[in-house]
């Protein structure tokens, strides 16, 4: 398993670097449930890649899987297999009930004229005006579900939140991602500044004629004496 960061991504036009793993891989040739016992006694995962001209199954050590499954990132992968290059992602990963162990692997073959489903995850940008204020931010979502081409591909979708200020909230609606197709629902709240229990103290002390409030409503709720 190799880690490079030279894979470009697929139109010439696009000076933006993906990372990229590159996973070295043997064909399957024999399937069923004793032939995976086998690949997984030899400490391999068995798995596929679809959405290309033809399904290639193939297998390769649990180690060189390692750095495209645990991780937040979002990475293109090369699979080498007999000569042969898949430019691929990442599409879903089986584990173990019992053991946990890594199981079986999914890769989407990248078609430059067939658009693809995807998660990326949502990098923010900035600091809020409310958590200048004494506010605190919450993150709602870590990733959106977009439909693009191979070529647009990135690592992440940027998110200024410089303008966010307390008890206002950014949604999927707010997303600025071109030439992807956002498929989570618009009113989603993506990231929020909500006030802090200091900062509602503090506000509830400074407010004008509070403490006189509260004294009048002392004088009226006590009891006439007799």
């Amino acid at each position: 398993m190799q880690q490079s960061n030279n894979f470009p991504t697929f139109a010439p036009q696009k000076i933006f670097i993906m990372k990229t793993i590159t996973i070295e891989g043997q064909i399957r040739t024999e399937f069923g449930k004793a032939a995976t016992r086998q690949l997984r006694s030899e400490l391999k995962v068995p798995a596929v890649i679809y959405g290309g001209a033809k399904e290639i199954n193939f297998s390769a050590p649990a180690s060189a899987f390692k750095n495209i499954i645990y991780t937040p990132d979002f990475m293109l992968t090369e699979v080498k297999i007999d000569g042969i290059s898949y430019k691929c992602v990442l599409k879903d990963v089986q584990f173990d009930k019992v053991s946990d162990r890594l199981i079986h692997v999914d890769f989407l073959e990248l078609v430059g004229s067939k658009k693809i489903t995807v998660n990326i995850p949502i990098k923010f940008t900035g600091v809020p005006v409310g958590v200048k204020e004494g506010g605190k931010l919450a993150v709602k979502m870590k990733s959106l579900k977009v439909k693009t081409l191979p070529e647009f591909l990135l690592e992440h979708i940027e998110m200024d939140l410089t303008d966010l200020k307390i008890n206002e909230n950014v949604r999927v609606q707010d997303v600025k991602a071109p030439n992807m197709e956002i498929l989570n629902s618009p009113r989603i709240p993506v990231a929020s500044v909500t006030m802090t229990r200091q900062l509602k103290q503090e506000e509830a002390k400074a407010a004008p004629g509070a403490a006189a409030k509260t004294t009048e409503a002392k004088v009226e709720t006590a009891p006439a004496k007799k």
